[in-house]
């Protein structure tokens, strides 16, 4: 991609748009609970920013992501494993927050301008499923990396106690989550893309109209 094309006043006004879902979202949304951990709503704009506007605009919608969720930890409000792991391994935290959901929502542009040569469909359900999935995953690795924050966390919690650190991520902390966030951007983010995708052609037929006009 072109570096005018890139930084058009069409392109950062719509990532200015989503960045702002982005952090709307997870600042408010993100205070639901299922589980110890707090669901990523704004894991559906990161998703639309990698289908309308690539890998760059995926990462950098993720990285905002990442930095609320920062935010979010270091804050606490009273969420008990946001306090251990900030509190016991505040660098592993930091890189969590951070990485997770930059890598998914790069990721995911990357794969839909890929696959979207052959199919698009394909490419738009492929990255809506890229993004909690890699986000999940980056989370698992992360938490294996404060095995010593989440063995105290885990011990706050009677019904986990002696259970593996790694079935204890699995199940106390990402299942519910997981599948739930997977959920929500298989069947959000695709229609909302197509809807973005049918307004996007009205507004180019009107150029062309008042183009031809002029």
């Amino acid at each position: 991609m072109k570096r005018e094309e890139f930084f058009s006043s069409r392109r950062i006004t719509g990532i200015a748009v989503l960045l702002a879902l982005v952090i709307v979202l997870q600042a408010a949304l993100g205070t639901i609970q299922i589980g110890f951990v707090q669901l990523n709503f704004s894991l559906i704009p990161i998703v639309l920013g990698a289908l309308l506007y690539g890998a760059i605009a995926g990462g950098i919608l993720g990285f905002a992501n990442g930095v609320v969720v920062l935010i979010q930890v270091i804050i606490g409000g009273g969420n008990p494993f946001y306090y251990a792991i900030w509190t016991m391994t505040p660098f592993w935290a930091a890189l969590t927050c951070l990485v997770k959901a930059t890598a998914a929502g790069f990721l995911a542009g990357w794969l839909f301008e890929l696959i979207a040569k052959k199919n698009v469909l394909v490419g738009v359900f492929t990255a809506s499923a890229v993004v909690p999935v890699v986000n999940t995953t980056l989370f698992i690795l992360g938490c294996l990396c404060m095995n010593e924050s989440i063995n105290e966390f885990q011990a706050m919690l009677p019904d986990f106690a002696g259970m593996n650190i790694f079935v204890f991520i699995l199940v106390g902390l990402v299942t519910f989550n997981f599948f739930i966030e997977l959920a929500i951007n298989l069947v959000v983010a695709p229609s909302l893309h197509r809807v973005i995708g049918i307004l996007d052609k009205r507004f180019k037929k009107k150029e062309d109209i008042h183009g031809d006009v002029e």
